[in-house]
């Protein structure tokens, strides 16, 4: 593997810098305190191909690799973490299963806009019981004919709300049983299919995060996402994608937090001197540096192996265990070193600090990587 960053990913990850400085660095806090969803601010990413990075050319995407994908949600999360949330759960999610498991059908249908931020996508999988046990799914779909009615509630879902298609994980079987959940397309203009309540967080307070309801929702079966059973194999393989997208936002939120606190340290005096000359900050920097640097390579080998479509489950789970409890780790020494100063909004790293608790629990809570890592090291 080369690790040697290459002149698109460099111009791309610019790119990126400059959009989120100018375009969303001004409204951060007042975003996060009003919990404001900046619609307006996606449309603005699509027209420059960031919501449809991994999307082919021929379906309107910039058809780029998870490098240049990991570098621009890199970029943005150092500015604000709720905006590279809410682009990585379009990109990597809603996005990313319609690329893989859709038809040429449904692809032409609804790749071309979800790629441009003519659509936002939303993405449901979890429900109120169910968060790490999807094999026992309530929300339900039905038969009938050619088409299926779909009933139940997912939570916790990203752009729950203003999304304009989701896809949905729905159980076709018995509970618990082999191949008993599938996929399907839903139009939020579909009769039965209304948002919930809206979630007032911790952290990431300007991606909206919703239920996604559905009573008697009627669809067509055009709309099922490959074969009846396979959803939650399908979401599977999403997931170990979506991985390296918490993966890459983790980063870009620790980057962002120790940036602040280089910073800080260089022009805090303290007893005469900055206080970057004291050891007992300088070792901290030191812990935050290396294990940021250490996070970064894992992500770079994730992004390697799923760009040459080489199994990366292990190494997905690993880039995204090992950077969202790096992203808390550093975020919290971001806040020490500021002192009483980070802990008001005054300074960036109280929303760092905020914001990087979600890394270790979404997308498959720490503790579930550590499931999958064993699992796969003891094949």
């Amino acid at each position: 593997m080369n690790f040697e960053t290459n002149e698109l990913t460099t111009s791309i990850a610019q790119a990126a810098k400059d959009f989120a400085l100018q375009y969303i660095k001004p409204h951060v806090m007042e975003w996060d305190e009003a919990q404001i969803f900046p619609v307006e601010v996606f449309k603005e990413l699509g027209k420059l191909g960031m919501m449809g990075i991994l999307v082919p050319e021929e379906y309107g995407g910039a058809g780029l690799s998870y490098f240049e994908y990991s570098a621009i949600l890199q970029e943005i999360s150092k500015v604000c973490g709720s905006i590279g949330l809410s682009v990585a759960a379009h990109n990597s999610l809603c996005t990313g299963h319609i690329a893989a498991f859709g038809n040429e059908e449904q692809k032409q249908k609804y790749l071309t806009k979800l790629a441009t931020a003519e659509y936002i996508g939303a993405w449901g999988l979890t429900e109120p019981g169910t968060g790490s046990d999807p094999g026992n799914m309530q929300t339900v779909a039905i038969q009938d004919g050619s088409e299926w009615i779909l009933n139940g509630t997912k939570c916790w879902i990203t752009h729950g709300k203003s999304s304009d298609i989701a896809v949905v994980i729905c159980r076709t079987g018995e509970p618990r049983a082999k191949d008993s959940s599938t996929a399907f397309i839903v139009d939020r203009n579909t009769p039965g299919f209304s948002a919930g309540k809206k979630e007032n967080k911790l952290g990431m307070r300007a991606s909206e995060t919703t239920e996604m309801i559905f009573d008697n929702c009627r669809i067509s079966d055009a709309n099922r996402l490959g074969a009846i059973g396979d959803g939650f194999h399908q979401s599977m393989k999403v997931l170990d994608g979506g991985r390296i997208s918490i993966a890459a936002l983790s980063l870009g939120i620790a980057k962002g937090a120790y940036e602040a606190s280089v910073q800080y340290a260089k022009e805090r005096h303290q007893f005469g001197q900055a206080i970057a000359n004291f050891q007992g900050i300088s070792f901290k920097l030191a812990d935050m540096a290396t294990e940021i640097a250490a996070a970064e390579l894992l992500i770079l080998q994730a992004c390697d192996l799923k760009n040459r479509k080489q199994p990366m489950t292990k190494e997905s789970a690993m880039a995204k265990y090992y950077a969202s409890e790096v992203a808390v780790k550093v975020s919290t020494e971001a806040v020490q070193i500021h002192g009483g100063y980070g802990y008001t909004k005054d300074f960036p790293v109280e929303k760092f600090y905020r914001d990087s608790k979600l890394c270790t629990i979404g997308e498959g809570t720490s503790e579930i990587q550590k499931i999958v890592i064993g699992r796969e090291v003891l094949k």
